[in-house]
């Protein structure tokens, strides 16, 4: 059977951790198919994957829709919002941090996609790997003390995390930008879903209010949903391809105008991640070209925010589905709120409390889906 894979191809892992990692992921996946009843979502490290298997990527924009809404048309407006608090506002699994220059023009923007529940995992297992890719991509004065909480655990909302506190960009800390709840999202929308009237539901929007999964106004989940759930109306049995988890597609630009005449691709670069999935970039201009990101132009307006480059920017995943036809449930009626929380599952953990690192981090990426 196939091992569940780290986000993006990570190579952080030792053997053994790498089976703890797909060890993991496997009892969450299966936690989500006993907890909902579900029977066209299954877990690729015990069904073998079909010769009939197809791959089906879904993407949506990485700049959040929220924000599109409340912005009222205005583009200034919408980017300098998405801007000011990515811990509030960059809720499309891509968070950004933007560094400037003196003369206050952009010189670097980073993004990433990679979860807290990874790195809450890498730190019980090795925190100096941590704390080594906190030097690299945030700051060089981290100490183990500042990123764990009172139980000496990883905490994902520490200061160095939070621009707002003085930290920087170490990883996605949008309380909805999590990987629990991506796996969550996916594994709900396999239910079919009929209205009053017994037709079944298609469009992505009734679908999310019906199963009460995500946020109907992202950009991302109701169109996971729709995507998965029209697999699952073909009678498919559907699960998350290798390596799971969500990644940027990468930077699509349109209309840009680099002072040299080169191609605004030149400048962006994969930290983490593999080319396919990427998990960490960057947009920056090296040193020696004469110019800095500020300094290119999109439809005529110099790069004056993150969120500009955002605009262009995928992020994805991929599901794989077989054995079409075979699996097809009968439909459901909507959830109500009490249908949509868990039967079963951990309850939050106290403060103070002691239990498995194991334990401790299926409650971490159970605690998105409640």
């Amino acid at each position: 059977m196939n091992m569940i894979e780290a986000p993006g191809g990570l190579t952080d892992f030792t053997e053994d951790q790498a089976k703890d990692w797909s060890d993991l992921i496997s009892r969450f996946i299966d936690r989500n198919i006993s907890d909902y009843g579900l029977t066209q979502f299954f877990n690729p490290t015990k069904t073998e994957i079909g010769g009939d298997a197809a791959e089906k990527k879904i993407d949506w924009s990485a700049f959040p829709k929220v924000v599109e809404i409340a912005s009222g048309g205005s583009d200034v407006l919408r980017w300098s919002t998405a801007d000011g608090n990515r811990l509030l506002r960059q809720d499309e699994y891509c968070e950004w941090h933007v560094t400037r220059n003196d003369a206050g023009k952009i010189e670097k923007v980073e993004f990433t996609s990679e979860g807290p529940e990874y790195w809450s995992f890498l730190f019980d297992q090795d925190p100096e790997k941590v704390l080594a890719h906190y030097h690299k991509y945030v700051d060089p004065s981290v100490v183990i003390a500042d990123v764990v909480d009172g139980n000496g655990a990883y905490n994902p909302s520490n200061r160095w995390n939070d621009p707002k506190r003085g930290g920087k960009l170490a990883h996605l800390g949008h309380v909805n930008n999590t990987l629990g709840a991506f796996v969550n999202i996916g594994a709900r929308s396999t239910i079919i879903r009929q209205r009053p009237d017994g037709t079944i539901m298609t469009g992505e929007t009734e679908l999310i209010d019906c199963g009460l999964y995500g946020g109907r106004d992202r950009h991302s989940d109701p169109h996971i949903g729709g995507e998965v759930n029209a697999l699952a109306r073909v009678g498919a049995n559907i699960t998350m391809a290798n390596p799971v988890g969500l990644s940027m597609d990468g930077l699509f630009p349109l209309n840009w105008e680099v002072p040299d005449g080169s191609d605004p691709r030149d400048f962006w670069h994969v930290d983490r991640g593999i080319v396919a999935h990427q998990m960490r970039t960057r947009y920056e201009v090296p040193a020696d070209r004469g110019f800095v990101v500020g300094d290119i132009k999109i439809n005529g307006r110099e790069i004056q925010f993150g969120a500009q480059i955002t605009d262009f920017i995928r992020v994805k995943l991929v599901g794989i589905a077989h054995e079409f036809g075979k699996h097809l449930a009968a439909p459901r009626a909507c959830e109500d709120v009490a249908g949509m929380m868990r039967a079963g599952g951990p309850a939050p953990l106290p403060a103070g409390s002691t239990v498995p690192a194991s334990e401790r981090m299926l409650s971490m990426l159970s605690a998105a889906t409640r």
